[in-house]
C-alpha cells in the first residue's frame, strides 16, 4: 500500500445507498409546508416586454404569490454576479450586461425566466402561468458569433458596440510575427468548437426556505460555500445570514458551479411568504436554461521550419457567451484556455486573440475542462494539419516538437509552467497498445469491405489542480470510527471512497469506518468546491495532512497510557498500540478521554498541475451512409500518482465518452429566430453504450513536482483528449479523397456531404 492508500483500488463506498435507491437529491427532498413554483419563460428569443399581466394568475385559487422582475427590484434583489471581468486589449475592462433572475424590459434567449408562481401544488403553478399575459414586440435575433459581429446584425445590448463584450489577447504579437515572416511553412485552419449541453442525470432542483430566522437553500451545486457567497451578493446579506445545503448530486461537469435565476427566486419567495417553496425543472427547461459550453469559431495558423518543428502559432477566436455573461464566462475562453494552445510543444511564440461576442442564445459557462478542450482541440487539430501539409507522420511530427523529458520545469509560450512530464514515451506506450504498426492491415481489410478505416492520435495536456486553499478536518467519534469534514463537493467522482480511503489508510481504519461530510455550510466551516479536478489534489492534501495531525495527536495522547514512546507507537485496527505488543488502547476511548479528538488541515496549492496523455482513436467510416464507427480507443495517462485506479478509470471512461459525444453526436442547434431545436433527448444525441467502444486504459506515472503527494488530477482528462482524437481519426480515413478537414460533430449527414463535395472535387 502507498503513502494514505495510493494505488489501492477500493470500491465506491457510495454506491451501495446509490444503487438500491436510498440517495438523497434534491428533489427527493420533502419538507412540512412546501409550496411549490413554476417558471414563465420566454417563448421568443429576442422581444421586448411592453406589458405583464398577472393578475388573473394571482387570483386562482391555490396561488400564493407571481414575482416579476419589477417585485424583485422593489424587493432590492439585485442582479445575478459575474466573477470574472475580462480585460479588453486596450486596457480597458469589460462591461458585463446586468442578468437579473427574472427578465427585465426585454428577453434575450428562448427559455429566459419572465414571471415566477408559486402555489400549493406545481400542478397548479404550472396552470396558473398560462393564465399570465405577456405583451412582446418580437426583434430580430442572432444565433452565431460570426453573425452577431457582422455588420448591420441585430444588436442585444445597447452598451456593447457590434455585440463584442471584450476583445482580449495573450502572448507576444509582434515575436509571431517575426517567426512566420522566417518561416519555410505556414498551415492555416478554421475550426469550429461546438455548443454542448451539459445533460446531467440529474436536472437542476431548488429549495428554498426560512429556518430560525435564516434563509436556507436546498440545491445541488458544485460547492455550497460557493453559493451562499453568491446569494450574499445577490441580497445583499452576510454569509451568516444563509445556511446552503448540497445534498446527493447527480452530475455537474461545471454547471453547477454557478448561481442560477432559481436559485434566486426560491429563496425570495421563501422569504416574502414564510413558507418553504420548491422548483424543480424539467429535461426541457435544462436544455433551454442549463449553462451550454464551447461554441468557439477559431481561424488559426502555425509557422513551421524546414524540418517541421513549430515555431509560432496565432489564433482568432470569436467565444460565444450567449445572451448574458455566465459567472465565469469571460474566463473560460480567455486566462482559463487559451495559455494552453501551446500544448506539449517547444514552439518559440504564441499569440491568441479572443473575442467575447453576445447572442441570443443560453449563457455558455464551464463544461468539463473549460478552455483547456477548446485549447487542445486546436492545437492538435494544427499539428495533424501541419503533419499532412509536410508529408511527416502524426507520431514523427510530435516526436520532433516535444518537450523533452530533461527540459523540466519548462514555462511554455503560453506562459505555463509545466513541472513533469515524459510525452515521447507515454505516447510511445500508446503506439505500442494500440498496434500503431498493425494499422495498415486493419485499414487493408476494411477496405475490402468497402468501408474507409482511419487512425487519429492526439497528445493532452491541462492546467488543474490550482485555484483557492482547501481545509479538511477529521475527527474521531466516540465508537473509534472517524468523520471528515471538507468543502469540496462531489456530484459523482466517488470522493466519498477517496477521503475515506486516504484517511483510513493513516489511522489504521478500515474505509467503511469513515464518514464523508459535504455540501453543508453549517456542519463545513469553509470551501472552494470542486472544479477543475482540484479535488483530490488539493482537498486530498488537506484531507492526509489532516490525517498526519490526528495520528500524531493520537499518539502523544496514548503514549503516556501506554508506557511507552511515541515512536514506538502505530495506529492499525481503530487502535493505537505499542508495535510488537499486545498493550493498546482504542482510538473511540482516546477521543472520550479527550474529550474530543480532531485535527484541522489546510492546504494551498503553489502551483497548477499538469496531467496528460496519448489518446489514439480508430475508425470506420461507412462511405455510403457517412456512419462513423469507433472501433478502437487506447489511452495512456501521465495523472501523477494513483490514488484509486478503479475511481480513475471510471473518470476517465466518463469523460472520454463526452468527448466521443462531442465529437461524433452532441450540437446545440437554435434556429435563426433563436428558437432551441435540439430541447429533448430526441433530438439532442448523447452517446449510447452502442457508439462507445471498449476503452484500453493504462497510466503512466510522472509524479507531480509541486503537489506534494504527487498527484495531478484526472477529471476532466477524458474530455479534453477524445475530440481531436476522433476528428483527427476521421480526417484520416476520408484523406485518401483529399479530405483535410471535418468539424464537430461529425455526424452522419456531414461525413456524407462531405464526402459527395470531395468526390465532385
Amino acid at each position: 500500500m502507498g503513502r494514505f492508500g495510493t494505488g489501492q483500488a477500493v470500491r465506491r463506498l457510495e454506491d451501495r445507498r446509490f444503487l438500491t435507491g436510498s440517495g438523497r437529491y434534491t428533489d427527493d427532498i420533502g419538507l412540512p409546508g412546501m409550496a411549490h413554483g413554476h417558471l414563465l419563460r420566454s417563448p421568443h428569443g429576442h422581444a421586448r416586454i411592453l406589458e405583464i399581466d398577472v393578475d388573473a394568475a394571482r387570483a386562482t385559487p391555490g396561488v400564493l404569490a407571481v414575482f416579476t422582475a419589477a417585485d424583485l427590484a422593489a424587493a432590492g434583489v439585485g442582479p445575478l454576479p459575474v466573477d470574472y471581468l475580462a480585460r479588453n486589449r486596450d486596457g480597458s475592462q469589460m462591461v458585463a450586461p446586468r442578468r437579473t433572475a427574472l427578465a427585465e424590459e426585454r428577453v434575450r434567449h428562448v427559455g429566459e425566466a419572465v414571471a415566477f408562481v408559486v402555489a400549493e401544488t406545481a400542478a397548479l403553478a404550472r396552470d396558473a402561468a398560462e393564465l399570465i399575459m405577456v405583451d412582446y414586440e418580437p426583434l430580430d435575433a442572432v444565433i452565431t458569433a460570426d453573425r452577431a459581429v457582422a455588420e448591420g446584425a441585430p444588436q442585444l445590448w445597447d452598451h456593447l458596440a457590434g455585440n463584442v463584450c471584450f476583445d482580449w489577447e495573450k502572448g507576444d504579437a509582434a515575436a509571431v510575427a517575426a517567426a512566420f515572416a522566417g518561416a519555410a511553412h505556414v498551415v492555416a485552419l478554421d475550426l469550429v468548437n461546438n455548443r454542448v449541453a451539459p445533460t446531467a442525470l440529474e436536472p437542476r432542483a431548488a429549495i428554498g426556505a426560512v429556518e430560525d430566522g435564516r434563509l436556507v437553500l436546498y440545491a445541488g451545486s458544485q460547492g455550497s460555500h460557493t453559493l451562499r457567497d453568491y446569494l450574499c451578493r445577490v441580497f445583499g446579506e452576510r454569509p451568516e445570514r444563509f445556511h446552503v445545503i448540497s445534498p446527493d448530486v447527480g452530475g455537474g461537469f461545471g454547471m453547477r458551479l454557478f448561481l442560477f435565476p432559481e436559485h434566486v427566486l426560491v429563496v425570495h419567495a421563501a422569504r416574502v411568504l414564510g413558507r418553504r417553496v420548491k422548483w424543480t425543472g424539467d429535461r426541457s427547461e435544462a436544455f433551454l436554461s442549463d449553462t451550454h459550453g464551447r461554441d468557439h469559431i477559431s481561424h488559426a495558423e502555425m509557422a513551421l521550419d524546414a524540418d517541421g518543428r513549430i515555431l509560432a502559432l496565432k489564433v482568432d477566436t470569436l467565444a460565444n457567451l450567449g445572451a448574458y455573461v455566465s459567472q465565469y464566462g469571460a474566463f473560460v475562453p480567455t486566462a482559463a484556455g487559451a495559455g494552453m494552445m501551446a500544448g506539449v510543444y517547444t514552439m518559440q511564440a504564441l499569440h491568441v486573440r479572443v473575442r467575447g461576442v453576445m447572442t441570443n442564445t443560453a449563457p455558455v459557462d464551464a463544461y468539463r475542462g473549460a478552455g483547456r478542450p477548446e485549447a487542445m482541440y486546436l492545437i492538435e487539430r494544427m499539428v495533424d494539419r501541419a503533419a499532412r501539409a509536410l508529408d511527416l507522420a502524426p507520431d514523427e511530427i510530435r516526436r520532433r516538437n516535444f518537450i523533452p523529458a530533461d527540459a523540466f520545469p519548462y514555462r511554455t509560450a503560453g506562459g505555463h509552467t509545466y513541472d513533469s512530464g515524459e510525452f515521447a514515451a507515454a505516447m510511445d506506450a500508446a503506439m505500442r497498445r494500440a498496434d500503431w504498426a498493425g494499422f495498415a492491415a486493419r485499414r487493408a481489410a476494411a477496405a475490402e469491405r468497402g468501408r474507409l478505416r482511419g487512425i487519429g492520435l492526439s497528445y493532452y495536456v491541462e492546467a488543474c489542480g490550482g485555484g483557492g486553499d482547501e481545509g479538511a478536518t477529521l475527527r474521531i467519534e466516540g465508537d473509534g470510527s472517524a468523520t471528515v469534514l471538507i468543502g469540496t463537493q462531489s456530484s459523482g467522482q466517488g470522493h466519498e471512497t477517496a477521503y475515506a480511503q486516504m484517511a483510513a489508510a493513516e489511522l489504521g481504519l478500515a474505509p467503511e469506518q469513515v464518514r464523508v461530510i459535504q455540501g453543508d455550510t453549517d456542519l463545513v466551516a469553509d470551501g472552494s468546491g470542486t472544479g477543475g479536478s482540484r479535488s483530490i489534489p488539493v482537498g486530498g492534501v488537506a484531507t492526509a495532512q489532516a490525517a498526519e495531525k490526528l495520528a500524531a495527536r493520537a499518539k502523544a495522547l496514548a503514549a503516556p497510557l501506554l508506557g511507552a514512546r511515541e515512536d514506538e507507537l502505530e495506529l492499525a485496527d481503530g487502535t493505537v498500540h505499542v508495535a510488537g505488543t499486545n498493550r493498546f488502547v482504542p482510538l473511540g476511548d482516546l477521543a472520550r478521554q479527550a474529550g474530543g479528538l480532531s485535527e484541522t488541515a489546510r492546504f494551498k496549492p503553489p502551483a497548477t498541475t499538469y496531467p496528460n496523455g496519448c489518446h489514439i482513436c480508430e475508425v470506420e467510416v461507412d462511405p455510403d451512409t457517412g456512419e462513423v464507427e469507433v472501433e478502437r480507443y487506447t489511452i495512456v495517462d501521465d495523472v501523477g500518482v494513483v490514488l484509486n485506479p478503479l475511481l480513475l478509470e471510471g473518470q476517465v471512461q466518463g469523460g472520454t465518452a463526452q468527448g466521443i459525444g462531442q465529437a461524433l453526436l452532441e450540437r446545440v442547434v437554435y434556429d435563426t429566430s433563436g428558437q432551441l431545436l435540439s430541447g429533448t433527448l430526441m433530438d439532442y444525441a448523447i452517446p449510447h453504450a452502442r457508439d462507445l467502444p471498449d476503452i484500453d486504459f493504462t497510466t503512466r506515472p510522472v509524479p507531480c513536482r509541486t503537489n506534494p503527494l504527487g498527484i495531478k488530477g484526472a477529471g476532466e482528462a477524458g474530455a479534453i483528449g477524445a475530440p481531436p482524437a476522433v476528428i483527427n481519426a476521421v480526417v484520416d480515413a476520408l484523406s485518401a479523397l483529399g479530405v483535410v478537414h471535418v468539424d464537430m460533430p461529425a455526424t452522419p449527414l456531414r461525413i456524407w456531404q462531405t464526402l459527395q463535395q470531395a468526390r465532385g472535387a
